[in-house]
């Protein structure tokens, strides 16, 4: 399995960069521009928001800086790495190591332990078992969760478990975290605190963190705002 623990190539404070960054679906002779020659940068402890009216191009863009899905031209670059030629063994070993997720419904395993949820991606990346399961306690305890740790996810609150959610995503010290409206299933005071939860590890851990929202009150505390319209930035 290769490691990119040593592999970045830029030591400056940009943790990604998109560069041209193009995405056009086709379906037969039509083809649908989703993402057009977008370009930017997310700096180190930035908190960014997406926003945009539904097929703006939103999801197109965090799936692409996911490497969930790849690019028709344009580059993507991670902590220094090119992703846009890699493999997709080498780009699923750098999704583990170098981005963390964290998703509107949370997207927890529901057969097991927080514990053991927060400690799935270390797992993945071969981590110590005592290594891995002292980094989760402590995540836990930064979350303000650790009564919660021998609990399965269906028996916390929807705060709770996106809590988890956002340990999960920490696990292994990614470069950039991705948000899909991490406040979207949870009412507004539980949303606002876990807002201010990702504001403040963006600032407090230096997390570079990247969050999608439909909410433009939140959108407006963050350092950078990315509107998308047609797959195009707006100013």
């Amino acid at each position: 399995m290769q490691n990119f623990d040593n592999q970045s190539l830029d030591s400056s404070n940009i943790k990604a960069q998109t560069l041209d960054l193009t995405k056009i679906y086709k379906t037969g002779e039509l083809e649908l521009i989703a993402l057009n020659k977008f370009s930017t940068t997310f700096k180190t402890g930035e908190l960014v928001s997406i926003v945009g009216q539904s097929g703006s191009g939103k999801s197109t863009l965090l799936n692409l800086l996911g490497t969930l899905d790849r690019p028709t031209s344009g580059k993507i670059i991670i902590d220094g790495i090119d992703t846009t030629k890699m493999s997709n063994n080498e780009l699923a070993v750098l999704r583990n190591e170098k981005i963390g997720f964290i998703f509107q419904s949370y997207n927890l395993i529901s057969r097991t332990t927080v514990l053991k949820n927060i400690e799935m991606p270390a797992i993945a990346k071969g981590v110590n078992s005592i290594v891995r399961k002292k980094k989760a306690i402590e995540l836990l305890e930064l979350m303000d969760i650790i009564k919660t740790s021998k609990r399965k996810p269906t028996e916390l609150s929807g705060g709770q478990q996106q809590r988890v959610a956002i340990a999960r995503a920490l696990i292994n010290d990614p470069a950039i975290i991705l948000a899909d409206e991490p406040t979207g299933n949870l009412d507004s005071k539980t949303g606002e605190e876990i807002f201010q939860l990702l504001k403040s590890l963006a600032k407090e851990r230096i997390n570079t963190i990247i969050l999608v929202t439909h909410n433009l009150d939140l959108a407006k505390s963050t350092d950078k705002i990315i509107k998308l319209s047609d797959g195009k930035l707006v100013n």
